[in-house]
């Protein structure tokens, strides 16, 4: 938060661009698909438990355009994913899933994520950056969530293992998903629509499942 603020001190009534990352569920959990106009959760809110300490950053970042500053933030989905992805949630839970032997999901896994391809997210910055409005936020999702079932089905089929759904007593630390379980239980509906229609961003990538297909997040040996 200080170091968003001290670019905004810098790049005031400069009108120049300044992008930052945000998450796809920075509006909270609504009753329908989240839009680029759904703010983030003001600081300090709470929802279902988790406090939205992120938002701080983004609606910082937003509140940069009363100050002269082509300020937006960049949503990204749940999932990030390409070649280079080593570290995020989808090696994340294919190393749970080799730990425990299965693959969990919550409920009946129709719980919606969604997942971009890391190289179409650069691509959403560059735009962002060429020619975003100021006070603006955008989407870097694929259009349509992804059932969590069908992805933790996709992560069984690639490492032979059964996909499980993991009884509620079953979820916490130290069950099957510990830390992470307040996040995969949930549902981050949202679309792409403006971002689509106001920058020209199209998705070129493979999507996720295609890309769990490829085969290069389940290395031989």
């Amino acid at each position: 938060f200080p170091i968003m603020l001290a670019y905004g001190e810098a790049l005031a009534g400069t009108g120049k661009p300044l992008v930052t990352a945000g998450s796809i569920g920075s509006p909270g959990h609504l009753e329908r698909p989240a839009t680029e106009e759904d703010p983030a959760l003001p600081a300090g809110d709470e929802h279902k438990g988790t406090l939205r300490v992120r938002n701080v950053v983004e609606r910082a970042a937003v509140d940069l355009a009363q100050q002269g500053v082509r300020s937006s933030v960049v949503r990204i989905a749940n999932i990030a994913h390409s070649t280079t992805d080593r570290a995020g949630f989808l090696p994340t839970l294919i190393a749970l899933a080799k730990e425990k032997g299965f693959v969990g999901y919550h409920g009946d896994g129709s719980n919606l994520w969604h997942a971009v391809h890391i190289r179409d997210t650069a691509t959403l910055f560059r735009l962002a950056l060429e020619k975003g409005p100021a006070g603006t936020y955008w989407h870097a999702v694929e259009d349509g969530g992804i059932p969590f079932r069908d992805i933790a089905e996709a992560i069984a089929s690639r490492l032979g293992l059964p996909a499980v759904s993991v009884p509620d007593d079953a979820l916490m630390t130290p069950g099957y998903f510990g830390f992470l379980t307040n996040i995969v239980t949930q549902s981050y509906p949202a679309s792409n629509l403006i971002t689509r229609r106001t920058l020209g961003w199209e998705p070129a990538r493979p999507g996720l499942l295609a890309d769990l297909d490829n085969g290069h997040y389940f290395p031989a040996g």
